[in-house]
């Protein structure tokens, strides 16, 4: 008997982009990765802090949600944060995942 029931197990050639940048602040250090899996969202990881989300724009918007996720102490950060975001991630259409 398996102890596991596998729901998937996918490989895909993904394009990553790593990028770092300064608010008058915080200094701020991501890899973003941009797969078809998860509906199209990015995975947008925290190389400082590990903390990682799927974002796609209504979560860029939600700056209570971006603090939490991020771990990040003011809403002005989490303004700049969103502000980076609405210009590197794209716009994604909903994709059905599961039929």
């Amino acid at each position: 008997m398996e102890l596991f029931e596998k729901l998937y197990d996918e490989y895909e050639k993904v394009k990553v982009r790593f990028v770092g940048f300064t608010t008058n602040d915080t200094r701020y250090d991501f890899g973003i990765v941009y797969t078809n899996m998860f509906f199209g969202k990015p995975l947008v990881v925290c190389m400082q802090t590990g903390r990682s989300t799927l974002l796609d724009s209504k979560d860029i918007d939600d700056l209570d949600y971006l603090k939490s996720v991020f771990s990040i102490s003011s809403i002005e950060q989490a303004a700049d944060l969103a502000e980076f975001f609405k210009e590197s991630l794209p716009e994604i259409p909903f994709q059905s995942q599961y039929e």
